[in-house]
């Protein structure tokens, strides 16, 4: 199999120098941009299977580039950097990063992290399904796993980013089963969850605002407090 290749948006040379050195011994084929410019070059060129982006660049932020490639692309996303504040992590993970690491960081917790992405990312859910299905119905809305579109009773669709999509194949195979903050985030990016985490709860409420636009479609996932989430809706068969 091929080795991933990875690249690496940071606009300091040093950090890239460390990380270029550290995932070459792991194997990877490794990339390095500057700039939003420089990345989405080398992404026309490569076959890039993750990124490793720092927020604070020249032009364009991290943040910025993260949103414009959600628009477009599911490619995985790990956002490192020294910005260690609740508010620009629960922003980067809003927009649809896999992941949010901050500096000084643990190389061995990122390559491991890193690793652990890449064998969900490479090795897609739908595949999984023993089943092979295509499409879930419920309460009128669809999930198409082709596509992996969360399509409404009206017919508006949305494009759901990785994590949101494996959230929702998760609640989808164990209706009305109380999920775990830690099953889905293992389902989701293959980690434990830690203490102060907010990845899931994250995912959580961008999953509902897309079934909150719609009356009656508010209580499809439920909290069950002090335990995690419950998939609510009624399945239903083609």
């Amino acid at each position: 199999m091929q080795s991933p290749h990875i690249l690496i948006v940071e606009d300091e040379l040093v950090t890239r120098n460390t990380l270029r050195s550290i995932f070459e011994a792991e194997g990877y084929v490794v990339h390095e941009a500057n700039d939003g410019e420089e990345m989405n070059r080398l992404l026309n060129q490569e076959p890039i299977s993750l990124i490793i982006m720092d927020i604070n660049l020249p032009g364009k932020n991290g943040l910025l580039l993260a949103r414009e490639l959600r628009e477009k692309d599911n490619i995985a996303l790990i956002f490192l950097t020294g910005r260690d504040n609740e508010v620009d992590k629960i922003l980067g993970l809003e927009i649809g990063a896999d992941d949010y690491i901050t500096k000084p960081f643990n190389p061995r917790e990122l390559t491991i992290r890193a690793r652990n992405l890449l064998g969900r990312t490479r090795t897609p859910v739908e595949d999984k399904q023993p089943s092979m299905v295509e499409r879930y119905l419920f309460n009128d809305w669809v999930l198409d796993v082709n596509s992996r579109s969360l399509i409404s009773p009206t017919q508006e669709s949305f494009k759901l980013p990785r994590s949101e999509f494996r959230a929702m194949i998760e609640f989808l195979e164990h209706p009305g089963k109380i999920l775990t903050r830690n099953d889905l985030l293992l389902k989701m990016t293959g980690r434990e969850l830690k203490p102060h985490d907010r990845t899931v709860d994250v995912t959580i409420r961008r999953i509902r605002k897309h079934f909150e636009s719609h009356p009656g479609s508010s209580e499809i996932i439920t909290t069950i407090h002090g335990e995690g989430y419950r998939f609510c809706g009624k399945l239903t068969s083609e």
